[in-house]
């Protein structure tokens, strides 16, 4: 059986667990994101993973990485807009290279739609979008049962779908882009407190400008069914949801986008490190499903 040394690396918080081949998380922990220079980051990772490692009891086969993008092909460079400490961070070779270890990196949201597909709320499906709404917004496509990759390996940034022409600029430089609007970084500048906080009046606007944003993946890629997680989507819960599907019919027109629908993630809180072991079994070809 191959264990996987998964990493979920996110805007705010590092996780890492031990996951074998069936998915089951044997052990976790996690630490917060938010240090000042890159080398001391990965440090507290590699630190982490070796408590991780000696708390489970076995040794891993493999390294799997769903990070915050954008990233070069294959994480050979992660450069997560939400954590500035890495910019062109070698962080494949470095995992590979500390822990003696093939090592497979991927962005976080589409490690999600590897992990969605496998024991999620896609199992069976061939083709849907998987997406996080979090600190950051992104998102995994998948079309005839294979994950996109796109060019530098970046495919399906839908957080920088522009859902409000002239709206707050966004940290990619363009102004009404869906993360600077209803990721958990622009909710709470807007705010002035956490989004878990937040009014109902805006759980249902957040949801309203996620909708309009698959509302526009649908109707490109023919899509029916959107897996959304994340902390902002799954803590805003039913409002978010009602008001997503709402603005999703909407934006469905064509006969062939009707009866489009959003629905929560199947993995819950366990989505993302599922989805990190799921890049690393990915890279080994033991996955199946999403290749």
């Amino acid at each position: 059986m191959a264990y996987v040394l998964a990493i979920d690396i996110g805007g705010t918080k590092i996780e890492v667990g031990l996951v074998d081949r069936e998915g089951d998380i044997l052990v976790r922990s996690r630490i917060s994101s938010r240090f000042e220079h890159g080398e001391d980051l990965f440090e507290q990772v590699v630190i982490l993973a070796g408590q991780v490692i000696d708390g489970s009891g076995v040794q891993p086969d493999v390294v799997g990485v769903g990070c915050g993008g954008p990233m070069r092909i294959g994480g050979a460079e992660v450069s997560p807009l939400n954590i500035p400490a890495w910019s062109g961070f070698p962080l494949r070779s470095r995992l590979g290279g500390h822990f003696g270890l093939p090592a497979f990196v991927d962005n976080d949201a589409k490690a999600l739609a590897l992990a969605e597909g496998w024991l999620g709320a896609a199992i069976g499906v061939r083709d849907y979008l998987a997406m996080v709404v979090s600190t950051g917004i992104g998102a995994g496509i998948v079309l005839d049962g294979r994950l996109l990759d796109g060019e530098e390996g970046n495919a399906g940034h839908i957080g920088h779908v522009v859902v409000e022409p002239g709206g707050p600029r966004c940290a990619c430089g363009v102004s009404g882009c869906l993360e600077a609007l209803a990721s958990g970084t622009a909710l709470a500048t807007e705010l002035g407190h956490p989004p878990a906080q937040a009014s109902i009046e805006i759980r249902e606007r957040t949801g309203r400008y996620v909708g309009r944003a698959v509302a526009t993946a649908v109707n490109l890629l023919d899509l029916r069914l959107a897996v959304v997680a994340g902390s902002v989507a799954l803590g805003f819960g039913e409002p978010f949801f009602t008001a997503a599907n709402e603005e999703l019919a909407v934006g469905c027109g064509l006969e062939f986008t009707m009866g489009a629908r959003i629905v929560p993630a199947g993995l819950g809180g366990d989505g993302p490190l599922v989805g990190a072991a799921a890049v690393g079994l990915r890279g080994l070809g033991a996955l199946g499903e999403a290749q």
